[in-house]
């Protein structure tokens, strides 16, 4: 058993509980504590999806920058996507590109993909170690550098600090 892993799937899941909860009830926070116990025990003892991930401090503040990046670029993402829909004058040129990525860690990677699904005007169709392929909904460029530093620039840089 990885005590490590079970310990982070624990937090992890505990902190989803407070986050869907939003309450500090002692009934609430002992039903989340054991739940996130159990499940903890059952799945993290053989997942190796945290890899070498620690929870300090530094992790922890990257995290917050990180969500208020994500929720910055998704509300761009749709008013991008809406001006689009709306004036239909407005270019659209789709297109799947192929992008690589820096990070190393399965979660990081994960995260990394379903970020660019949640933003508006970009899908994640598939992912193939470090390379990712994106249909984008006006793909502005062919070459992959460039591609990947437009979609990937703002999340790629806090998640290599995150999950390495």
């Amino acid at each position: 058993m990885n005590i490590r892993n079970v310990a982070n799937l624990f937090v992890l899941l505990f902190l989803i509980w407070l986050l869907l909860t939003g309450t500090f009830e002692l009934t609430s926070l002992l039903l989340g504590l054991v739940l996130a116990g159990a499940l903890a025990l059952i799945f993290g003892k053989n997942s190796s999806v945290f890899g070498k991930l620690r929870f300090t401090p530094k992790m922890l503040a990257y995290s917050l920058i990180y969500l208020f990046v994500l929720s910055w670029e998704i509300v761009k993402s749709n008013i991008d996507v809406a001006l689009r829909v709306i004036n239909p004058k407005l270019p659209i040129n789709p297109g799947i590109v192929k992008i690589k990525t820096r990070l190393k860690s399965p979660m990081g990677r994960m995260i990394l993909a379903n970020s660019i699904t949640l933003t508006p005007g970009t899908l994640t169709i598939d992912m193939k170690d470090d390379e990712l392929y994106i249909h984008w909904i006006d793909v502005k460029t062919l070459d992959a550098e460039k591609a990947s530093q437009e979609i990937l620039g703002k999340f790629e840089k806090l998640l290599e600090v995150i999950y390495g």
